[in-house]
């Protein structure tokens, strides 16, 4: 019997679980192993993935799937064991980042578009077959006094729309992520410019996505908290958490099953803390909760440091990491729990 969208999104957003994003190109897992002096080789990030992959605790307890690049996917343990099989035995859906990155857009300055349509079809048929059971596509959208137009945000949308519809014709259930940035250019936009840019982009996007007959109940929407610029932080969490509650029950359908939020640059901490001020006020019709990249790895890169006698340690923090947002995802992180942990 065929496995259905519903299902593998409603196990995407179990109790207490969330995604890690594990998809960074090769270009952006250099610039994370720079920070730590190490080479960046195919063994070097075969390594860095074992580390995080066979936490078991974590992995078991908190996180519910991984998305993974398309060197990952193909990839096996030191041992030989492929990846996708150590995350299946703890319980883990394997996913993969099908989007080729975003582009400059024509005559739009400053705005781009995220391409990778082209063949999309059979990339997810191969996907599907190495196993494969949810996707993920980013939009990003530049935010200014002046940004975005109308013109790059439904552009966007459109290419959302018809990578979903392709994934749930192959099978796989679509991550739709339309990020407005809070760490782009200048990055001084107020929360409440921020509340306005997301609106627009959240109406547009299912607006989209109903043209293009995608089913709501067999995806999961990755998008942005509402917050101020990284170069303006003024909001409090009860703010962030209050205003990002509003625009997705003002623009978000209750047939999606769950919204996994993007860290966006925001500190370890602040990720976490947003997503449980949510989760512990607000009552609402989908699952809130977490697919975080750096806001889950950046201790672990750290502890690990690239060294064999440190994957004890880095799992340790990744453990950590996991735990704490895995407490957020039912509104039961404190600061206390926090500094005790």
């Amino acid at each position: 019997m065929s496995e259905r969208l519903e299902d593998i999104a409603i196990a995407m957003v179990a109790n207490g679980k969330g995604i890690l994003a594990a998809d960074e190109s090769t270009a952006t897992i250099k610039k994370r192993f720079d920070t730590i002096g190490l080479e960046s080789t195919a063994d070097s990030r075969r390594d860095y993935r074992e580390m995080l992959f066979r936490s078991q605790d974590a992995m078991r307890n908190n996180i519910s799937g991984v998305i993974l690049y398309d060197e990952t996917i193909r990839q096996s343990a030191k041992d030989g064991t492929p990846f996708v099989d150590i995350m299946k035995a703890d319980g883990c859906i394997p996913g993969i980042k099908v989007d080729a990155g975003a582009k400059p857009l024509a005559f739009y300055p400053g705005e781009t578009i995220t391409e990778g349509l082209d063949g999309l079809r059979e990339r997810l048929a191969e996907y599907y077959g190495l196993g494969a059971r949810f996707a993920k596509w980013r939009s990003v959208i530049s935010i200014s006094d002046t940004l975005p137009t109308w013109g790059a945000v439904k552009q966007n949308a459109q290419a959302l729309a018809r990578y979903a519809s392709l994934c749930q014709e192959a099978g796989i259930v679509p991550i739709v992520e339309p990020e407005v940035l809070m760490d782009g250019k200048p990055g001084t936009h107020s929360i409440d410019r921020c509340y306005e840019v997301t609106e627009l982009v959240l109406k547009t996007v299912f607006a989209e996505l109903f043209d293009a007959r995608v089913k709501l109940e067999g995806m999961i929407l990755k998008p942005n908290m509402v917050i101020d610029g990284q170069k303006a932080r003024k909001a409090s969490v009860e703010e962030v958490a209050e205003q990002t509650v509003r625009v997705l029950k003002q623009t978000v359908p209750a047939a999606v099953p769950g919204i996994a939020f993007l860290s966006g640059g925001q500190s370890d901490e602040e990720a976490t803390a947003h997503l449980s001020a949510m989760n512990a006020n607000y009552t609402m019709p989908w699952k809130l909760t977490f697919s975080y990249g750096r806001a889950l790895q950046a201790a672990a890169l750290n502890a690990w440091n690239g060294k064999s006698e440190n994957i004890a340690a880095g799992q340790r923090a990744f453990t950590h990491r996991a735990k704490m947002n895995g407490l957020a995802a039912t509104g039961g992180w404190k600061k206390d729990l926090e500094k005790a942990a």
